[in-house]
């Protein structure tokens, strides 16, 4: 994850096979069910984790390792500019 904090946006970057991509997370032959059973477990704490930030106020942006990069800074950079910062880490300044 990476956490603007100031601006309370964490941003994660979820592996096509370990977050069961839906366009290149291919499930292994071998062990079929331990593995199915661990990437499901995996997008459902991707789920937790994501609902507990935004109870919390933060705003979450997801990605997939696939995605390009550039395309994705300027995702990030567009969600930064409508985000006000933080009231509290801006006094402090």
């Amino acid at each position: 994850m990476i956490a603007f904090t100031r601006r309370r946006l964490a941003v994660f970057v979820d592996g096509c096979f370990w977050h069961g991509c839906p366009e290149h997370g291919g499930r292994p032959k071998v062990n079929s069910t331990y593995w199915d059973a661990k990437i499901s477990r995996n997008r459902e704490r991707d789920a937790e984790q994501t609902a507990r930030l935004l109870a919390a106020g933060w705003t979450v942006l997801r990605v997939w390792e696939h995605e390009d990069p550039a395309a994705v800074a300027q995702r990030v950079v567009r969600i930064l500019s409508r985000i006000p910062a933080d009231q509290a880490a801006a006094s402090s300044l």
